[in-house]
């Protein structure tokens, strides 16, 4: 069998468990994401992890939804999610919800009940936290633990009937509640919960717990390697326990890496359901968001995504990983694949005054010059041009080589152009320029030899857009909630112009606007308003 190439502390497990035919030399595994949300980046590592560790290694991976919290659960989330796995290029071998389960982990509840391993318990939630103890006490046997196992397996069938109201009463293991581990202190694995589910409506009103469902869930579906985040190490203890109690013949191995957190960006779907709820973004694809419906709309592609993820590894260590290290996937890609076009974010016009009227030129350029076999795209020029108004400086500061009164520079593929008249309205607000240009400098080797070169476009044959401009989701580098919204992560350019070269009805295409950064159509954008988002700078912007 073909070995991976990326070894990792989980490929070593692998290895050695084929080896010693741990699992019949099967590699199975599966992504159980909880339909409470859109996936966001630290997903993404889990996902390819999943579906690479299996395709590496020939074996399955599955897609099961934890749905077991139909309060915070919808269609729309599960849509979501199938729709990102398969946009990062992996298909499940076999789809599941733990709701397939539901009649199994009843069956499996009520058999820890009469085996002495479960009991029913009236205290409440806040009485069940305080007799937990803490990391230095042992915790307290609740009232409850010694009810006889006839009555709490009456009083869990009424529990499923729908005798009770919610919070009544709650199903927990017995365990050790002075273990020094605090998931094994009696942990609660059904509570009542009278909410309609998604898939099964009102067939149920008393719902597993995750711990509870994760691993029985496993050992049905022959999960060999169950891979999940260091959060859940702790829980492997008590993972390991049901599988035992109930016994199972299928014993899945719990393996935990670290988890994945991206700077200035919170990685917690609820918070990231604040930000929707309380209007900070726009939506769940909001391109300033962290999910990968956001970074899609954004203009990242499957592979710069999954380049990220293999950059940053598979390790034990919990780690936050810079914007700079997401960025360059993305810019690396796009530098070698993106057409280019030229781009005006901020217009500022340009009379050539002794360009004749009513004329004008096409220059040939690269359509993308790492790919010259793509050919030349036509640009044109005429007498009227837009140039970026950060191209020019009235009063010119020490070593400024861009456009300034009296002074020569260059424009991108064409000539040499001097300014000779700055033009004002009554307030005193620059809104034009007029300047000459040098014909015998459409030769680059004549002319004046100048230093700045800018870019513009042809203001007789170019596209209005509007250009949204993106920065940091917060302001912190490590955010704990919302206080840190950076409310100019995103900057609207209206009345953007764009060179004529470009294809507006392709979604899918990314364009470099040369000396600006890359850019694509924005999917939400209706017809009749163009609007292009922009993916990243040319450069690194993170770099402190």
């Amino acid at each position: 069998m073909e070995k991976p190439t990326n070894k990792n502390f989980i490929t070593n497990i692998i290895d050695k468990d084929n080896n010693t035919n741990k699992f019949g030399g099967r590699v199975h595994t599966r992504f159980p994401p909880e339909p409470n949300g859109y996936l966001h980046i630290g997903h993404a590592k889990s996902i390819c992890l999943n579906f690479e560790i299996s395709k590496l290694y020939g074996g399955k991976c599955n897609l099961r939804f934890d749905d077991t919290n139909p309060e915070k659960e919808n269609i729309e989330y599960i849509e979501s999610i199938k729709n990102d796995i398969e946009w990062l290029g992996y298909n499940w071998d076999s789809l599941h919800y733990a709701s397939d389960y539901f009649n199994d982990l009843y069956e499996y509840a009520l058999l820890l009940i009469k085996n002495g391993y479960a009991y029913i318990d009236s205290s409440t939630p806040d009485k069940i936290k305080e007799e937990r103890g803490t990391l230095t006490e042992p915790g307290i046997n609740s009232k409850d633990r010694d009810r006889p196992l006839e009555d709490s397996l009456e009083i869990f069938k009424k529990m499923k009937q729908g005798d009770y109201k919610d919070g009544e009463y709650v199903l927990r293991l017995k365990i050790d509640m002075s273990s020094p581990n605090i998931n094994m202190r009696d942990p609660v694995i059904y509570r009542i919960k009278k909410f309609n589910h998604h898939r099964t409506g009102n067939e149920w009103c008393i719902y597993p717990m995750y711990d509870f469902t994760h691993c029985i869930s496993d050992a049905i579906e022959n999960i060999t390697h169950s891979l999940c985040t260091l959060e859940f190490e702790d829980h492997r203890d008590l993972y390991n326990w049901i599988i035992k109690k109930i016994k199972h013949r299928n014993k899945p191995q719990q393996i935990e890496f670290s988890r994945l957190t991206l700077e200035h960006n919170l990685m917690s779907k609820r918070k990231l359901s604040e930000l929707v709820d309380k209007n900070y973004v726009s939506s769940w694809d909001d391109p300033r968001m962290p999910t990968i419906s956001g970074m899609r709309r954004r203009g990242f592609t499957p592979n710069s995504i999954k380049d990220f993820c293999n950059r940053i590894g598979i390790t034990k260590k919990n780690s936050s990983i810079e914007m700079g290290v997401l960025e360059n996937t993305i810019r690396e890609e796009l530098n070698i694949s993106a057409k280019r076009i030229m781009g005006v974010l901020d217009p500022l016009k340009i009379i050539i005054t002794n360009y004749p009227d009513n004329e004008k030129e096409n220059i040939k350029a690269y359509i993308n010059p790492n790919m010259p076999d793509e050919g030349y795209r036509n640009i044109s020029i005429s007498k009227e041009i837009y140039i970026d108004k950060s191209d020019f400086m009235e009063f010119p500061e020490k070593k400024y080589f861009r456009l300034s009164p009296g002074k020569e520079v260059r424009l991108r593929h064409a000539f040499n152009i001097t300014c000779d008249k700055v033009i004002k309205d009554k307030d005193g607000n620059i809104i034009e320029l007029e300047c000459s240009f040098d014909p015998i400098s459409r030769d680059m080797n004549k002319g004046n030899k100048v230093k700045g070169m800018i870019h513009w476009v042809d203001a007789k044959n170019c596209i209005n857009v509007n250009v949204n401009i993106y920065d940091r989701l917060f302001e912190n580098t490590k955010p704990l909630d919302l206080g840190n919204f950076n409310k100019k992560s995103l900057i609207i350019k209206k009345n953007s112009k764009i060179e004529n070269n470009i294809n507006i009805n392709d979604y899918e295409a990314r364009y470099q606007f040369e000396r600006v950064g890359y850019f694509i159509r924005d999917s939400k954008s209706p017809n009749k308003d163009l609007v292009y988002n922009k993916i990243v700078s040319l450069k690194d912007s993170w770099k402190k």
